[in-house]
């Protein structure tokens, strides 16, 4: 059980808030060796705090360390593709935040590189490492016949939350020119994966392949994968979305939306004919708030029984890094792999199409 040497790539709000606390948390398993990041500002601050010797401007000084032998990937998105191929190819296992990539082409390059290299590469969907969620997956088979199914992902903006209980360096320092290119990059990209588009698409797609990524793909790994969409829509600039999925006997619907109000309210929701089964998730950007597992069920005498539990204290974060560690050491296939975001870009894909009609 050797300790996993790590080197950050991208050292923004969530590196900090949650990546290097949960790795802080694990120092049998974990030691941080090397940050990179674009902002000269914030990779010295950060590295100061977190006291880690090597820190670069560029991620492919940092994939070529021999004292990193895993990396994390946490630099905006339209990166995301570039920074996993060449750590691949550095012989480097990869965890890679959310959304692994953009397109379908980045997708499958990631995946046939991972098979080359024969090292891990787990996509960052925390909400399906927690406990609580594993437990519902467990107990799904006990509601018997589905009726219908409902994933909820309502929220406020991050900085709600973020402002008034986090400290977070900012890169103000980053160049402008350097801004501008990432987001060419980036509607290069989402051209690529949906073609011409209004804007209210590109920020449809935009959503989900952040937020509703982490819905709609804990909802493949507790339902399985839909049969297909049956319908999709965006309202306000993309800022809100709607749908519903084809499960055969029952159908399962979606609505995600951000707005100004300082709470979060996701949930995922299955009905039986006597058991309703939900996993309640609150704000990622607080450490350690619990998530549950709650079920109401018929009482067999005309009443109701609702149960509601934490199976146990801790990060959902840590819960993915322990999981992250386990992969790599047993050398087990994540089960969050490169393939299995491949399906949620399908997804995603079916349902901008439904949005254009």
């Amino acid at each position: 059980m050797k300790q996993l040497r790590v080197g950050i790539v991208g050292c923004g709000e969530v590196t900090q808030i949650m990546h290097l606390p949960s790795l802080n948390q694990l120092p049998e398993q974990f030691t941080v060796t090397a940050l990179c990041d674009v902002s000269e500002h914030v990779l010295q601050a950060v590295g100061d705090q977190w006291r880690v010797p090597k820190r670069h401007h560029d991620y492919r000084d940092l994939v070529a360390l021999h004292d990193v032998d895993a990396v994390l990937i946490a630099n905006p998105d339209a990166y995301h593709a570039e920074v996993a191929l060449a750590a691949i190819a550095a012989g480097k296992h990869v965890l890679i935040e959310k959304p692994m990539c953009i397109t379908l082409g980045e997708a499958d390059a990631i995946s046939a590189a991972q098979e080359r290299a024969g090292v891990t590469v787990q996509v960052g969907y925390m909400r399906r490492y927690a406990p609580a969620f594993v437990e519902a997956c467990r107990q799904l088979p006990e509601l018997g016949d589905i009726r219908l199914a409902r994933v909820h992902d309502v929220l406020g903006r991050n900085a709600l939350v973020v402002n008034g209980t986090s400290r977070v360096v900012r890169g103000d320092d980053v160049p402008a020119d350097v801004i501008a290119a990432g987001q060419r990059l980036r509607d290069e990209r989402i051209t690529e994966a949906i073609g011409e588009a209004p804007a209210e698409l590109r920020g449809a797609y935009g959503l989900l392949l952040g937020l509703s990524s982490h819905d709609l793909s804990a909802m493949r790994e507790l339902l399985g994968m839909p049969q297909r969409v049956l319908y999709a829509a965006q309202r306000q600039g993309g800022l809100y979305l709607s749908g519903a999925f084809d499960y055969g006997t029952y159908v399962c619907q979606f609505e995600t939306g951000i707005d100004n109000i300082a709470r979060f309210d996701a949930y995922l929701e299955v009905y039986g004919n006597e058991r309703v089964l939900r996993v309640q998730y609150d704000t990622p950007y607080v450490r350690n708030l619990p998530i549950r597992w709650h079920v109401t069920m018929a009482n067999g005498q005309d009443g109701v029984i609702e149960r509601a539990e934490s199976p146990t204290w801790g990060d959902a974060f840590v819960a993915e890094w322990q999981a992250f560690y386990a992969n790599v050491v047993e050398q087990r296939i994540a089960k969050t792999p490169p393939t299995d975001f491949r399906r949620d870009l399908e997804l995603f894909r079916d349902m901008i199409a439904l949005m254009r009609i």
